[in-house]
């Protein structure tokens, strides 16, 4: 065939494939469908290549070019323009033709008339035909309403943040963008962001269902549930009550959903006919080796490409790259990015087209975030690792089983820090982190909490998870459920374990993988312990996001009991030097002992032979041959029926040799009697031969017994435990950035009090010492701490403490101890210079009491009497409590409780005023 010919013929496919019956002009039966494409029609500039009927109306043409000519179908433009503008023979009416294709028949470019700029786009597939005809029943299009009939958006109920990505997006949509990203910190609620984009597309711009794109089954759990909770601000129904939200769990979307919210991984399956294995959608794509696909999307009538207006990409910094992208172009939809942490790829991927940009630092000083302070623990054998010497005897133990035998090192073993973890176990390194973590958060970072701040931990896999979790309970003398693990081969119910950790009292520490090292809100998190080193920019900052989220005092004391006020910071505690390690921009595939190898047999023995797979498996396996005995390798052999290791992996990676592939389709060519050479071979012959060696070469691991035994080979390899090299604490501290921040929110501190001296009561007592003339009031201590406290300052008493502690900490005393309001006075007398210390303000109420009350004793002919000297302790304890006290207090608490003020009048007579003003000066003063 010519190459017009080729491209007919694979147009001719396609438009069968999309619902269309072609038809040559002379063999003209538009009854014989809804849609009819009759090549080859007159009109009277010339035939065109293809005019499109549906319910016999002309409504579009197609202008078929030669493959050669696909990089410049946009030439041909004004030629398909011509043909849709033309009278069409034997009819009477000839509108000029709305829908405008150019096509290669691997490329096709579509063009609407009716929208307002009409701007030609690439496409997957040819549209079906009674997509063509809803489409020409309307009075304007898509891209027409985006442009004119979106409304000002509703401001109530949305950030700042929130209504400048909405009203940026809808200014991209305007402009018919194709891709847009939204760049969002961490907590600033891009989730609800789209659901009220979603929401205004549905109603006012008329999209007929919009694909929400997750790339794990825990996001799309909790992307169903925003979704369920909204309600729109200008209805009173949830978002689930007015339209259909289905979250994707077969290869059927619901016709009358408007909203499918599916992972990638499922969407890829629905297209490419793979099948999906349910455990898929639990792990994100990125986080997998080598996750290629198995097979090149193909089109698929029951989900064609107008299936989605708009696709909303969630944490679209991750997983729509390379192969998986196939997902994203084979829709015609505006695509939506989300992400806190885009890297130089997504903004290529979106064209550089960022509607909205909202920074982490930007999101704590509008206190929607909270900052975060550093915490460094270094230990020896973290930093240098250690040897284990040659016939010590030493635990081995199974990394999967984790079954243990007591045996002999063979040889001196050397385990760096790398080491740690995978290869070597150092249990005393484990409980020297966890120990010193403890005593770290009890006395130095929350050192006012009654019980433990929830905590994450980052460990490397799930076996040293397992580890962390046994010392961890050891450590803190506690049971199963204070500490659990969260990762996806937790054997309870992980969503159940996410939920009481976000939720209920225990468990107080969670120890992960990968779970929920991205995406998933724990909002009352306070600490993070990174056993983990990330060497990944963006990976490492969507960990950090876990603990960014702030919290209100309420919510924040329903699971930790003790905190007395909103979170205002997390810290993150770094054991392994995270902070300190280079980063790169994307994050590098991880490698899971005990998913990746098997994860790869089982995509070739399903027939997931793409050269990605194939290569992969194959390397795997010459890595494996280098690190297993010959028992093993013996074992391999004769299940295999006599093929070594090393050459099941040779044949798997010389199967897509280039050289191989040419000489076996010229043999079979030859076989045939067919002359050719290397370079009139065709690609139909390529690619038969190099199936051909891929499938020889996967054949053998049809064998499940051959699958199971390369699997538990790796499996054998095992963890050293290294009880004998102790390890002992280096370093326990706050970072140099963390002493940093502590010295600016101390000097932040003293230019605000000298800043609003005149606006606020509280800092006019103090201004005008010693002269002042009212009294200090409890009032005017919450009013400064209000004012403290809200963004961008967010400097709460505590955190004042904690900041004074480490920049002058031979100075500040009481630093264990639970702050009070009160204390606000101690920091503002320390911060002003009139006090030497800063020390707890019932402390120096105690202190001022001791020296008045002897002052009195020493001046009277009579001493206070015991019954007289215990009320006025009741009353130093309320003003250490309160910062004054009057006639009115003693209708409360403890002073009520003992006869109230008709009592104290009784003890002290007409002398009461006159103590209780001398005392509320004395011992605020």
């Amino acid at each position: 065939m010519t190459p017009e010919e080729k491209a007919r013929q694979t147009i001719d496919q396609k438009l069968a494939a999309a619902g269309w019956v072609v038809q040559d002009m002379k063999e003209l039966n538009l009854g014989a469908a809804s849609g009819v494409a009759v090549r080859e029609y007159p009109t009277d500039t010339g035939p065109a290549d293809y005019l499109l009927f549906v319910d016999r109306n002309p409504v579009g043409v197609i202008e078929a070019k030669r493959d050669e000519a696909g990089e410049n179908l946009t030439a041909h433009e004004a030629q398909t323009e011509r043909y849709a503008s033309a009278r069409l023979k034997w009819r009477k009416d000839s509108p000029p033709l709305r829908f405008l294709y150019e096509s290669t028949g691997q490329i096709i470019h579509f063009t609407d008339g009716a929208d307002p700029r009409p701007r030609a786009r690439e496409l997957f597939h040819f549209f079906q035909p009674q997509t063509l005809a809803t489409w020409a029943a309307r009075p304007d299009t898509l891209r027409s309403r985006l442009a004119d009939q979106m409304p000002p958006l509703p401001e109530r109920n949305l950030r700042e943040c929130q209504v400048s990505a909405v009203t940026g997006l809808e200014q991209s949509l305007a402009q018919a963008r194709p891709r847009a990203l939204v760049h969002m910190a961490t907590g600033a609620g891009k989730t609800f962001t789209a659901i009220t984009s979603a929401y205004r597309l549905l109603k006012f711009g008329g999209a007929k269902r919009i694909l929400f794109l997750v790339d794990t089954r825990n996001l799309g759990k909790q992307a169903h549930q925003e979704f369920m909770a909204y309600t729109p601000p200008d209805d009173g129904r949830k978002f689930t009550e007015l339209y259909n939200v289905q979250r994707l769990s077969s290869s059927r979307i619901d016709g009358s959903a408007q909203v499918c919210i599916s992972t990638i991984q499922r969407m890829y399956s629905i297209l490419s006919g793979d099948p999906i294995d349910d455990s898929a959608e639990d792990i994100s794509l990125a986080e997998l080796p080598d996750a290629g696909t198995h097979k090149l999307v193909r089109y698929n009538p029951a989900v064609p490409i107008e299936q989605f207006d708009f696709i909303i990409i969630d944490e679209c910094h991750r997983s729509i790259y390379n192969l998986w992208k196939q997902v994203l172009d084979y829709f015609d939809a505006f695509l939506i990015g989300l992400t806190a942490t885009p890297d130089n790829r997504t903004y290529g991927f979106f064209n550089q087209n960022v509607v909205a940009e909202y920074s982490y630092e930007q999101s704590v000083l509008d206190g929607v975030n909270v900052g975060y302070d550093v915490y460094e623990i270094e230990t020896e054998i973290t930093k240098v690792g250690a040897e284990l010497k040659a016939k010590e005897w030493v635990d081995h133990r199974d990394r999967q089983t984790r079954a243990k035998r007591w045996a002999q090192t063979e040889d001196d073993t050397a385990y760096t820090n790398t080491d740690l973890d995978r290869s070597v176990v150092n249990p005393n390194q484990i409980r020297q982190v966890i120990e010193e973590m403890k005593t770290a958060v009890e006395t130095r970072i929350y050192p006012q909490r009654n019980e433990v701040p929830k905590t994450l931990i980052f460990a490397k896999t799930d076996s040293h998870a397992d580890d962390i979790i046994k010392t961890v309970r050891e450590v803190y003398g506690e049971g199963n459920a204070f500490c659990k693990k969260v990762t996806y081969r937790a054997d309870e119910d992980p969503d159940t374990i996410l939920s009481n950790f976000r939720n209920e009292y225990y468990p107080r520490i969670a120890v992960t993988v990968d779970m929920i090292a991205t995406g998933t809100d724990v909002k009352p998190l306070e600490v993070l312990l990174f056993m983990r080193d990330v060497r990944s920019r963006g990976y490492y900052e969507q960990m950090k996001g876990r603990g960014v989220r702030s919290l209100d005092a309420e919510s924040l004391k329903k699971v930790s009991n003790s905190a007395d006020s909103a979170k205002t910071h997390f810290v993150l505690i770094d054991a392994v030097g995270v902070e300190k390690s280079l980063k790169t921009e994307s994050r590098p595939l991880e490698k899971k002992p005990g998913a990746t190898l098997d994860q790869l047999l089982k995509s070739v023995a399903v027939g997931g032979a793409d050269d990605d797979t194939v290569l992969s498996l194959g390397n795997r396996l010459v890595r494996l041959a280098k690190q297993l005995d010959d028992k093993a390798l013996a074992r391999i052999k004769q299940t295999s029926g006599g093929i070594a290791l090393n050459d099941l992996a040779r044949g798997l990676v010389s199967a897509l040799d280039p050289d191989l592939v040419v000489a076996d389709a010229l043999d079979t060519a030859q076989a045939a009697s067919i002359t050719r050479s290397a370079d009139t071979l065709t690609t139909d012959e390529l690619d038969a031969a190099r199936h051909q060696r891929v499938m020889a070469a996967c054949q053998p691991f049809d064998d499940p017994r051959l699958r199971d035994l390369i699997e538990s080979a790796r499996r054998e390899r095992e963890q050293l435990i290294d009880h004998i090299n102790p390890d002992q604490v280096t370093f326990s501290g706050f970072s140099a950035q963390a002493e940093a921040h502590a010295t600016a929110t101390v000097q932040a501190f003293a230019d605000y009090l000298r800043d609003h001296r005149n606006e606020i009561a509280a800092l006019d007592f103090f201004y005008q010492q010693p002269y002042r003339r009212r009294q200090l009031t409890f009032a005017m201590i919450e009013e400064l701490h209000d004012a403290l406290s809200r963004p961008p300052l967010m400097l709460t008493t505590e955190r004042l403490w904690s900041a004074y502690a480490r920049v002058q900490a031979s100075k500040v005393k009481g630093a264990d101890t639970r702050r009070q309001l009160t204390d606000l006075v101690a920091l503002v007398r320390f911060a002003l210079g009139l006090d030497d210390e800063l020390r707890p303000f019932a402390d120096s109420v105690d202190k001022r009491f001791q020296e008045w009350i002897f002052r009195h004793n020493a001046q009277r002919t009579t001493a206070f009497t015991d019954e007289q000297t215990q009320w006025l302790r009741l009353i130093k304890d309320h003003i250490a409590s309160s910062c004054s006290i009057s006639r009115e207090d003693f209708d409360y608490a403890q002073l009520a409780d003992k006869g109230g003020l008709q009592k104290a009048w009784n003890v002290f007579g007409e002398q009461l005023d006159k103590l209780l003003e001398e005392m509320n000066e004395e011992l605020v003063a």
